[in-house]
């Protein structure tokens, strides 16, 4: 039985150990980066999708021949770069992971100071810079995003005041936003058919909502940079 409690006080010292060496800073920010990131690619992959279905059903934009860069195959660059972007930050996490591991306060304990080579601290604060340099990049990303949220935001709240604007001439020209050329008129005004079907379809609600939570994704993926670099510092 005393062999029993000091087998078990000795698995609880190492597991106490163990935990202790875990920078719990950079892995709770880690969780956060992926949650972000994820909640961006998904969400704006779908709203993309559901743009795509808005401009053909409702504003009758159709696909140019050939590879002419219309607004169609922007969005389709735009998907593949959400592909990248997903592949790459899941790699990128891993790795600020281990690295705010390894720079952890338990681990400089247990091998002690010396250990820290010069080229540690290098790799350490390259990880650093380069998170920095994402974060401010994902700032930009965050703003770019934030233009969809506007649009829809309007296109959004005039249908849910359709009473208050009815006699009202208020037109929807997507000219106004560069999807299409000037010497196209696609319009959609209050009051017409295409209008009413556009706003009491599903697929306006869900795309407004799909490119808010893409915008909340992004500024999670910001905030979780920033602390994930106060969190290597904190433990160094």
């Amino acid at each position: 039985m005393t062999s029993f409690f000091f087998l078990l006080s000795g698995c609880m010292e190492c597991c106490l150990k163990c935990l202790g060496g875990i920078p719990y800073p950079s892995l709770i920010a880690t969780i956060l980066l992926y949650a972000g990131v994820a909640l961006f690619c998904g969400c704006g992959h779908e709203a993309l999708s559901g743009t795509v279905t808005i401009l053909q059903n409702y504003f009758e934009v159709i696909r140019g021949p050939g590879d002419g860069l219309d607004v169609f195959t922007i969005i389709d660059i735009i998907k593949y770069v959400i592909y990248g972007i997903a592949s790459a930050f899941f790699v990128y996490g891993i790795l600020l992971m281990v690295e705010g591991f390894f720079t952890s306060g338990a681990i400089k304990d247990l091998y002690g100071d010396f250990k820290i080579t010069t080229c540690g601290r290098c790799v350490s604060a390259w990880f650093i810079m380069l998170t920095y340099i994402f974060m401010l990049a994902w700032l930009g990303v965050t703003a770019f995003t934030s233009l969809p949220v506007f649009m829809y935001f309007n296109i959004w709240t005039i249908c849910q005041n359709t009473t208050v604007l009815e006699g009202a001439s208020l037109c929807l020209d997507p000219r106004q936003f560069g999807v299409v050329p000037i010497g196209e008129e696609k319009t959609v005004c209050a009051g017409s058919e295409k209008f009413y079907k556009m706003c009491e379809s599903n697929e306006l609600d869900m795309t407004f909502h799909l490119f808010v939570c893409a915008l909340a994704g992004a500024g999670a993926a910001v905030i979780a940079m920033g602390n994930n670099n106060q969190g290597v510092a904190l433990f160094k």
